[in-house]
Parts: C-alpha cells; sequence; structure tokens
C-alpha cells in the first residue's frame, strides 16, 4: 500500500493498492488523470462520474461550497470502498479522489473512475461507489448562500449541522 500525505495545502494525500486509488487534494480535479489512473487493455468500459458545484440548493443560490475531511480516517475509507467495490464488479481499476477547500460553481468536487471488462459492472461500480462514498467517508461541506450564513452538512446523511454556542 502507497500513503503520500504533505502538509502544503496544494498537496495531495493518497493511498493504493492493487488498482486502487483514493486521494483527497486541495487541487482542480484533473478528469484526463483519474481515467488514465483506470485504463486497462482488460477493460472494454471506462465509465466517470463527476461531481460539480450547482448554483443553487433548495432554491437557494449557492455562492461555492466548502470541504473538509479528517484526512487519514477518509483516505482508509476511500481505499476500503475501493476494494470492496472492485472485489464486487470485478474490476480492472477504481479510482476515486475528492477534493477539499472552496469548490466553486461549475467545478469538480470529486471523481470515480472505474474501468471493467463490459459496461453493465462499470455503471453499477461507479454508483455504488459514488453511494458508498457519500454515507461512508469522513468529508464535510459547507454550503454558503448568497446573503446568508453558510450551512455545514455531513456528506454521509445531508442532514444541515447545528450551530454550537460557546
Amino acid at each position: 500500500m502507497t500513503d503520500t500525505q504533505d502538509d502544503d495545502t496544494n498537496a495531495i494525500w493518497h493511498l493504493s493498492e492493487q488498482g486502487c486509488y483514493a486521494a483527497l487534494t486541495h487541487d482542480h480535479l484533473d478528469i484526463q488523470q483519474a481515467i488514465d489512473r483506470v485504463r486497462s487493455p482488460a477493460a472494454g468500459a471506462i465509465v466517470l462520474f463527476a461531481g460539480t458545484t450547482r448554483d443553487n440548493f433548495a432554491g437557494k443560490p449557492v455562492k461555492e461550497l466548502q470541504y473538509t475531511s479528517y484526512n487519514k480516517l477518509a483516505l482508509r475509507t476511500m481505499l476500503s470502498i475501493c476494494k470492496d467495490v472492485q472485489a464486487k464488479h470485478g474490476l480492472k481499476g477504481i479510482s476515486m479522489i475528492h477534493r477539499l477547500g472552496t469548490v466553486p460553481i461549475g467545478e469538480e468536487s470529486i471523481l470515480i473512475a472505474v474501468s471493467a471488462p463490459h459496461r453493465q459492472a462499470a455503471w453499477r461500480a461507479g454508483e455504488e461507489a459514488l453511494e458508498a462514498c457519500k454515507s461512508r467517508v469522513e468529508v464535510w461541506k459547507r454550503e454558503e448562500f448568497e446573503g446568508e450564513e453558510g450551512v455545514w452538512r455531513a456528506n454521509r446523511d445531508g442532514a444541515v449541522g447545528q450551530k454550537v454556542h460557546s
């Protein structure tokens, strides 16, 4: 298993193991790099999911999203999801990359790429990996609305966080 961490705010933290790659970064996400990580001559299909920041939520204008995580735990959880999905669907490769920090409207916050011998497995695996990421990975987002105070949400349930008064 490869484990890379750096204290630089532009660092990429990642774990990889036997066709599985999980990463957190403050940088813009590179779609081609995500696809290239899973490319295989034995794969007849590559599926890529790119989650982007939209300009609204529940009728409110969104200014941007901010993501934070518990990096070490989040990476272990992401790699575990990748390994489980890879084994279940017979994938040739899987890559899960989540962006941290501020993600403006129209930019990607997550990329999940999978390759498989056949398209059905790739489609199913991509969806399953995304849902597992949202339900299990230790990443939180803050929605910044135009003209309002931002709201923290847990990825796993999307429920609005509670403000703590000290």
